[in-house]
Order: structure tokens, then sequence, then C-alpha cells
């Protein structure tokens, strides 16, 4: 029996299962190879994604509604405010079939007229008027009425009754009011004060108070709500830290209260003052622009009087287009004002 020379060698020669160690139990991640260079221009780096566009859809709705509204603006705004500047520059009287050119002859007419500087005038001194006096008239009575007292839903409705009543019939019943000999205000004058009241509808200058307290009265309510709205929205912690911190009632309305009421003060002034500006119906009513020619005659009734009343249809077209550039550069000279505060 042959034997190997060495012992080892059958040790060698046969097949010994490998174990594996602890350590090699572990297992490696894998590798994990780089993509591949792409080919082309390198993709932008640190740009969002593009969005579409609104489905075609949204903007089919956005016209549909907004279109229509467009065009009875076009047609009912913007073209009758086209034409209205085209006819003062002609001569027409509104029985006449053709308008005649005449340039600028009827705005050197009106600017050297007497009665326009008067017209002005009262125009002016009736906004002013009443764009002031019932801003605060308002603000005070949403002030007091904002509080928890008994029957203020009553009172806050009598208030702005009047507002949504016909001016005609305003001015009709204050002519009742104001009549010099059997009126409320000349019984209220004799019987408390006894003194006598002025001729309302004789007196230039009393019959401009006239209409301007009738206006005032009838629009009050409206700066009344909106004003009564915003204390209802206000910020009512902010007066209360201050009047904790020892402020008085006084720095608490002025630097409290009259900030939070800026948007709607803004907003108020352009309404009011537009509104004022184009009051037709109660001076028709009580006095016709009277007395005295032109005592309460505003831009708005001058251009009633000269269309209607002298047929002079391209002067008191001239006469609204002037109108029209005040307002429009009182109105832009508001909302820049406006802007500054909101920013500020």
């Amino acid at each position: 029996m042959l034997c190997p020379s060495n012992p080892t060698d059958g040790y060698r020669s046969a097949r010994v299962p490998h174990v594996p160690t602890e350590s090699a139990l572990v297992t490696a991640p894998p590798e994990i190879s780089a993509p591949a260079p792409r080919s082309g221009p390198p993709a932008p780096v640190g740009k969002p994604p593009r969005r579409s566009g609104r489905p075609y859809g949204e903007w089919l709705l956005a016209a549909g509604l907004l279109l229509p509204n467009l065009l009875l603006l076009v047609l009912f705004t913007y073209r009758p405010l086209v034409d209205n500047i085209r006819l003062s520059f002609t001569d027409w009287n509104i029985s006449a079939p053709v308008a005649r050119y005449i340039g600028v002859q009827n705005y050197v007419a009106w600017f050297h007229d007497g009665n326009s500087h008067q017209v002005l005038l009262n125009t002016l001194i009736f906004t002013v008027a009443t764009v002031g006096i019932s801003m605060a008239l308002g603000l005070a009575l949403a002030m007091l009425l904002d509080q928890r007292l008994r029957g203020r839903n009553l009172v806050r409705s009598a208030i702005f009754a009047p507002f949504v009543i016909s001016g005609a019939a305003v001015g009709l019943a204050f002519q009742f009011v104001f009549d010099p000999n059997f009126g409320m205000i000349r019984d209220l004058a004799d019987r408390f004060l006894g003194v006598s009241v002025p001729d309302f509808y004789q007196q230039p200058g009393w019959a401009l108070v006239m209409v301007t307290t009738t206006y005032i009265w009838k629009n009050l309510g409206y700066t009344f709500v909106i004003y009564l709205a915003a204390l209802q929205g206000r910020r009512a912690d902010l007066d209360e830290a201050a009047e904790i911190d020892g402020a008085s009632a006084w720095r608490r309305f002025s630097k409290v209260l009259l900030p939070q009421l800026r948007p709607t003060t803004f907003f108020l002034s352009i309404t009011v003052l537009l509104n004022s500006v184009q009051v037709f119906d109660i001076i028709n009513v009580m006095t016709r622009g009277g007395p005295q020619g032109y005592g309460t005659t505003t831009l708005v009734y001058q251009v009633y009087r000269e269309t209607f009343v002298n047929n002079k249809a391209g002067y008191g077209a001239t006469i609204a287009t002037i109108m029209f550039l005040i307002l429009l550069v009182i109105t832009v000279v508001q909302v820049r004002v406006m802007d500054r505060g909101m920013n500020s």
C-alpha cells in the first residue's frame, strides 16, 4: 500500500468548504456607476420648469364674461364721451339738422363769460361744503351708533333712509321746510329764538346754503353707513392698548383710529366728490339755478340750461367737457395722494 510521501499532501488535494467570517457576512454596498455624459448642450441650472399656460377653456370663459360688459361700457360710456368732445367744437342748435364746425370758439366764449366764473364758484362752494360736512357728520354718527345703545338699529335705518329717496322728492319736501312764510325753519326761529329768517328764495347766498343743506341731509346716510362698516372692521385691540398706555381720547382718535380709516376716507372723498358735482335734481326742483339768474347754478345745471333751455347743444357740450376734465384732474390727484398715504 502506497502512502504519500508527505502526509499533508492529502489535505491539500482535498477540497475544504469555505466558511465565511462574520465580517464577510456584511454585504458591501453595490457600486453605483456614474451616468454616461449626455451628448448635446448642458441643461440650464437654477431655472424652474416652465409652467404650462392657462387652459383654453378658462380663457374662453373669461372672454365670455368680460366682453359683453366691455361692449356695453364702450357703447354707453366711451362713445358718448367721444361724441360729446367732438360736439364741443361745433355750433349746433338741437333743432338744426347739421352741426357747424367752429373750432375752439365755444371754449373761448365760456372762459370770457362772466357768469362762468360765478358758476365755478358755486360749484366749488357746494362741493367742498357737501364733501366736508357730510363726511365729518357721517363719521361722528358712525362712532356714536357703533356703541351698544338702545334702539340704535332704528336710528341707523332713519339716518340711511333719505339716501334711497329720490332727490326730486327731497327737494320738494325741503321747499316747505325753508319757505319764508310758513316753513318749519321760520316757525322754529320765531317761536324759540324770536328772530326772523332770511328769504332763502330771493338771496343768492342763502339759496346756496339751502340747497347745500338739503343735499347734505340726503347724502349723510351714505357716508354714515360706509364709516360704520369700517369701524366695525377695525382692530379694537390697538385702541385698548393705547388706552392702557394712558393715551387720551383725542390721541387715540387721531393716532389710532384715523389711520385705520384712511382707505375708507379716501374712497369716500372720491365718490362723494363725484356725486356732489353731478347734483341736478335738487337744484332744479328748489331754485332752478336761481335766484338772480345764476345764484345756485353749478356746472352740471349750466350744461342742462345751455343745451335744453337755450338750445345751444354745442356750447353745452363744451361745458360738459370742461367739467369732465376738471373731475379727471381732481380724481387723478386724489388717487396719487391715496397711493402715497397707503405706502407711507
